[in-house]
């Protein structure tokens, strides 16, 4: 009984599993890559197969030619005999030319995209500079080294002062104090940036204002807020403020102002990086021409694909030389370089069908969310409800699909940068029984947060009432989910002076 359980669990375990092919997979791979992903990619996939290679940018008249003599990949691969390939088969068949909604290849801007970046000195090196020109012994410059090597990301040293003096203790021999390490991080602090390694964001914000400059409106006040009455500012008591520290409102605002003025995250400047790191490229252009922009008098779309997303590829013509040379002294290759040259042929045009395809699925899904965001992309707001089986309904894919194509995608419009994720959003239903997106409630949620009385916040059941007054029907629980996806802290806390 026992054998035959493990049988029919083997058996349904087997029958749940989907093999993929080779190629499905690669496409799978594909779809997830961004544009500027996808490059790199097919310059790794060149890399290892020399029979691919970029082709130039064909003419409308050639690109239609070369369509209209194209047969299927797959037969011309069941066609080759053992030890011959038609090359002139897979020359029309393997070029893949970006369809017609590319933008034409500026050579230019090829060579300026492959100059590398320029070298910036990072904070850290900048740190080590600083520290150089520092009196120290050779038992602070172990200390100053272990103390920027603990640095996080927002500059602050959150390590155990002990624990530094046991590290360099235990791998130096040389016996270091607690005190010791505390007075090399002082000194650290008034580098710059000013505030750097200290211990919390109230160390970090004191420090600041005790060497700022004495003519800053608030600064004798700021300072004794930050150092002897730090919980009542964390929680926005102003009253107890006032009465703690025999002050006025107008005071109070003058010192608050100041704090403001410092820098919270010090280590948090960039590096040389950050702007590469946050660059964008639109994988997607959207544009909305109107009728008076138009020949026929109606207004279209004008939808496009990234020049990198579509690129041209095809199999290298020396190797198709090569092949014919072998042809003409009716030569046949030995067995290791024909399985070579198959490998290579097959490899390379199940990438190119595997791009080809990635090309096409991307194009349907965003034709297919334009449809179904007509208005945003006319008009730039009016968003409407829509998820991922929307859009998989329409164009017949699984979602898991539609999944791949919109993360890490973005779409250039008249209105921004947008990622693709942007558009999709649950609904809610208004007293008028009109289905509207979510993201249009929470923008109506954060103007009411702008547009609030800072000196009394609103509650969220506050703010749940008010929504219901516009006709959204939105419980107090929602209202604090979408606050908290808009980043608004609650009420005590958005409490300011005016």
């Amino acid at each position: 009984m026992l054998k035959n359980r493990q049988n029919i669990g083997q058996s349904l375990q087997q029958g749940m599993q989907q093999k993929l092919s080779p190629q499905q997979l690669q496409y799978i791979k594909l779809l997830q890559l961004n544009t500027i992903a996808l490059e790199q990619r097919i310059k790794e996939e060149m890399e290892m197969n020399p029979i691919l290679e970029e082709g130039d940018q064909d003419s409308e008249a050639d690109v239609i030619e070369r369509e209209e003599s194209t047969n299927d990949s797959e037969d011309a691969l069941e066609s080759l005999d053992e030890h011959e390939v038609d090359w002139d088969d897979y020359d029309s068949n393997t070029d893949y030319d970006g369809e017609t909604y590319t933008a034409p290849r500026n050579p230019d801007m090829d060579e300026w995209r492959d100059l590398p970046n320029k070298y910036e000195v990072t904070l850290l090196e900048e740190l080590e500079q600083q520290v150089s020109l520092l009196d120290l012994n050779e038992e602070e410059e172990l200390i100053a080294d272990q103390i920027l090597g603990s640095l996080d990301e927002d500059g602050y040293f959150r390590r155990e002062l002990i624990a530094v003096a046991d590290n360099i203790t235990f791998n130096h021999g040389v016996f270091i104090e607690e005190d010791d390490v505390e007075a090399v991080r002082k000194k650290i602090q008034l580098l710059d940036p000013i505030g750097i390694a200290s211990r919390d964001l109230q160390d970090c914000l004191l420090v600041q204002l005790k060497h700022s400059d004495e003519d800053l409106p608030g600064r004798s006040l700021a300072i004794r807020i930050v150092r002897d009455a730090w919980t009542a500012f964390e929680k926005k008591h102003f009253k107890k403020l006032i009465q703690r520290l025999n002050t006025d409102e107008e005071a109070l605002k003058e010192a608050f102002e100041a704090i403001r003025h410092m820098d919270p995250r010090p280590g948090a400047v960039s590096d040389g990086m950050e702007e590469t790191q946050n660059y964008i490229e639109p994988d997607f252009e959207v544009y909305w021409r109107g009728a008076n922009q138009t020949e026929n008098g109606k207004g279209e779309f004008v939808i496009s694909l990234n020049q990198r997303n579509a690129p041209q590829l095809r199999i290298s013509p020396e190797y198709t030389q090569m092949w014919d040379e072998i042809k003409r002294r009716k030569e046949k290759p030995d067995a290791q370089t024909q399985q070579f040259m198959r490998t290579k042929i097959d490899s390379a045009n199940w990438f190119i069908e595997s791009i080809k395809q990635r090309q096409n699925t991307l194009m349907n899904v965003m034709k297919t969310i334009v449809a179904l965001q007509e208005d945003f992309f006319k008009f730039g707001d009016g968003l409407k409800p829509m998820i991922l089986k929307d859009v998989a309904e329409r164009i017949g894919m699984d979602i898991s699909t539609i999944s791949r194509v919109v993360n890490g995608k973005y779409v250039q419009t008249n209105f921004g940068v947008y990622e693709l994720k942007y558009f999709f959003n649950e609904g809610l239903t208004t007293e008028s029984g009109e289905e509207v997106s979510n993201r249009e409630v929470k923008n109506i949620l954060q103007t009411i947060i702008d547009n609030e009385d800072k000196r009394n916040p609103l509650s969220d059941q506050a703010l749940a009432d008010m929504l219901n007054e516009k006709g959204y029907n939105i419980a107090r629980r929602t209202v604090s989910k979408y606050r908290e996806q808009l980043n608004e802290p609650v009420a005590r806390l958005r409490k300011q002076i005016i």
